[in-house]
C-alpha cells in the first residue's frame, strides 16, 4: 500500500497525524546565471600588438605573466619582453621612497595628476609589502590613489614583494619595458619603505626621490647614509598648516647634510624642496627639479651611461637569480641540504664547510 507522498504518518491508522507536502529544494546555483567566459589565451604576437596598441587590459595580462612563477608563463613573458625591447627606453623612470607615514601614495597621486594634466602618460609600479608569515599582500595602492587609479592616461600596478626583493625588482624592471612599449613616458617605482629595496630600485630608475617629513624630532635621525647618498632629490612633504616653518627648517637641515656627501658620478648636486601633497602645493617645484636633473644628465652624457650600467647590472643579477633557482630546486641538492643541516645542528661539521660541500656537489652534477 502506498500512502500519500510515501509518508507512513499519513496512514489512516494514525489519528491526528498528517505530513504536508514539502517545498522542493532551491538550486544552489542560479539557473539564470550566464556561464563565465574563459579568458582567451593570447599568443606572443597578440600580446605584443596589444601592448603597442596601448590596450591596458593586454598590458595587465602581460605584467601578470611576468610576475608568474610558472615556467610556461615565464617562457611567453620573456618572448614578449624581447619583442617589446626595441620600443622601450623612451620614458623618465623615477624611484620614490620614504619613511612609513611620509605620504608616498598621496604624493604620487598629487604629482601623477599634475603630470597627466600636463599631457604625460604615467605608469605607477608599486612594490607592496607582503606578510612574512602568509606571503599575502593587501595591494592597497589603488584604493589610496582614488583619483589617479581612474585617470585615462594612468596605469597603476602594485606587485607583492613576497619576501624576495631581488625577484620582484627583476620583474618590476621587466614591467617597465612593457609599460614603455605601451606608450607611457613617465614611470614611477614606489618602494616598500626605507630599507634594502631602495638599492634594487635605484638600479632601475633615472631619478631617485626621497620623501621626508618635518616635525618628527631630529630630522636626520634614522636616515641611513646610503639612502641619502642615493637620493637625487628630497621632497619634504606635509608642508602645510602648523608644519610650514618646521618643513622649511627641515629643508635647510637636509641641504646642509647633503653638502657633506661627495658629488655622485652624475655631477648633479641633489636639491631639497618642500611640498604638500594634500593641498597640492609645491608639486610643480618637485617636477621642475626632476626636469632640471634630466636636462643636466642628458647634456653631460651620464643619462645614457647610467642606463647602460643598469643593463649590465641586471644581466649579472639575472645570472645570479637563475643559478640560485637551479641550486635550490635540484632534487639531489635538496636531499643533501637536509643531511648537512642535521650535521651542522649536531656540530659534526661547520656551517662554512657544509656550504662548501653543497656547492662542490652541485658543480659535479
Amino acid at each position: 500500500m502506498h500512502y500519500q507522498h510515501d509518508h507512513l504518518e499519513n496512514d489512516p491508522h494514525y489519528k491526528g497525524l498528517i505530513v504536508n507536502e514539502g517545498v522542493s529544494d532551491v538550486p544552489t546555483i542560479n539557473p539564470y546565471r550566464k556561464p563565465k567566459r574563459k579568458r582567451k589565451h593570447l599568443s606572443v604576437e597578440e600580446y605584443v600588438q596589444g601592448i603597442l596598441n596601448q590596450e591596458l587590459s593586454v598590458l595587465s595580462q602581460a605584467v601578470t605573466l611576468v610576475e608568474s612563477a610558472l615556467p610556461e608563463h615565464q617562457k611567453i613573458a620573456q618572448q614578449v619582453i624581447e619583442k617589446c625591447l626595441p620600443y622601450s627606453g623612451n620614458s623618465m623612470r623615477i624611484g620614490i621612497t620614504g619613511v612609513p607615514g611620509a605620504g608616498k601614495s598621496t604624493f604620487i597621486e598629487a604629482l601623477g595628476m599634475y603630470l597627466i594634466h600636463e599631457g604625460r602618460k604615467l605608469a605607477v609600479l608599486a612594490i607592496d609589502p607582503s606578510s612574512e608569515r602568509t606571503k599575502g599582500s593587501i595591494l592597497g595602492d589603488k584604493t589610496r590613489m582614488e583619483e589617479l587609479s581612474v585617470a585615462k592616461n594612468a596605469f597603476i600596478r602594485p606587485s607583492p614583494s613576497a619576501g624576495s626583493l631581488g625577484g620582484v625588482a627583476r620583474k618590476t624592471r621587466e614591467s617597465i619595458i612593457l609599460c614603455e612599449a605601451a606608450g607611457f613616458d613617465t614611470i614611477f617605482v614606489e618602494t616598500v619603505g626605507v630599507g634594502q629595496s631602495e638599492t634594487a630600485v635605484h638600479s632601475m630608475v633615472d631619478f631617485f626621490l626621497l620623501i621626508q617629513l618635518a616635525g618628527t624630532g631630529d630630522e636626520l635621525q634614522g636616515i641611513k647614509r646610503g639612502i641619502m647618498e642615493m637620493a637625487d632629490g628630497i621632497a619634504v612633504n606635509k608642508c602645510d598648516g602648523n608644519n610650514i616653518e618646521k618643513s622649511k627648517l627641515a629643508r635647510r637641515q637636509f641641504k646642509n647634510a647633503l653638502h657633506l656627501f661627495p658629488l655622485g658620478k652624475s655631477g648633479w648636486s641633489p636639491d631639497v624642496v618642500t611640498c604638500s601633497a594634500i593641498e597640492k602645493n609645491g608639486i610643480s617645484d618637485v617636477w621642475e627639479m626632476i626636469t632640471r636633473f634630466e636636462s643636466f644628465v642628458k647634456e653631460n652624457g651620464y643619462f645614457e651611461l647610467h642606463r647602460n650600467q643598469q643593463s649590465k647590472y641586471w644581466m649579472y643579477e639575472s645570472i645570479n637569480e637563475s643559478l640560485k633557482a637551479d641550486f635550490y630546486h635540484n632534487e639531489d641538492i635538496i636531499q643533501l641540504l637536509r643531511q648537512l643541516e642535521d650535521q651542522v645542528l649536531h656540530k659534526e661539521i661547520s656551517s662554512f664547510m657544509a656550504a662548501k660541500k653543497a656547492v662542490d656537489t652541485f658543480r659535479l652534477l
